[in-house]
């Protein structure tokens, strides 16, 4: 086997150095980028959840009856502790964190609404996987998305998750002074 070239070899280090990450102007293009993306997507959401949409209606359904099989009855039903209205406020307050930290220059609100963000779609994309709702959803006319809806969880999951890294020294900070303030 052929070894590496130097050129070959810097280039590796380079890519793999923290100094590799996107800086100044890019790095900030990238998180509008990333906080864009998660905002259309939870915003648009909530016209569907806080209208109690016949889609909405259909995912919380399947997922209630799946927790009822659990021993949890009404879990996701309208007035249960995960309803689409906790879901779509939680979003909501993902989104406002985000948008607020960015254009405030909060970097610790930027950094608690990409983690609330991936915590909630964390959920959603467990219970896409692991229960009856499955990939594809059904739509108001009977047809299946397709697994839009999935892939739209998968996108937003990967852009809060970027977002973290991106954030990693406000992440670690914080993490520092919660482990100081432990008796």
């Amino acid at each position: 086997m052929k070894p590496l070239s130097k050129s070959h070899t810097d280039s590796l280090q380079m890519s793999a150095t923290p100094s590799a990450m996107p800086t100044g102007r890019r790095q900030q293009l990238l998180l509008i980028a990333l906080t864009g993306y998660i905002a259309f997507v939870f915003i648009q959401s909530l016209f569907y959840k806080f209208s109690n949409s016949p889609e909405t209606q259909y995912i919380f359904g399947i997922l209630d009856v799946w927790s009822g099989t659990l021993g949890w009855p009404g879990l996701f039903s309208p007035h249960g502790i995960f309803s689409q209205y906790v879901v779509g406020c939680a979003e909501l307050l993902a989104s406002t964190l985000l948008l607020a930290g960015l254009l405030l220059k909060k970097p610790l609100l930027h950094t608690a609404g990409a983690a609330l963000g991936l915590a909630v779609i964390s959920g959603a994309i467990f219970f896409h996987l692991f229960t009856p709702l499955g990939v594809q959803v059904r739509n108001a006319d009977g047809s299946l998305d397709g697994g839009e809806l999935f892939a739209l969880a998968c996108g937003v999951w990967i852009s809060a998750v970027l977002i973290l890294v991106l954030r990693r020294h406000t992440v670690l900070t914080l993490l520092s002074h919660l482990r100081a303030s432990r008796p």
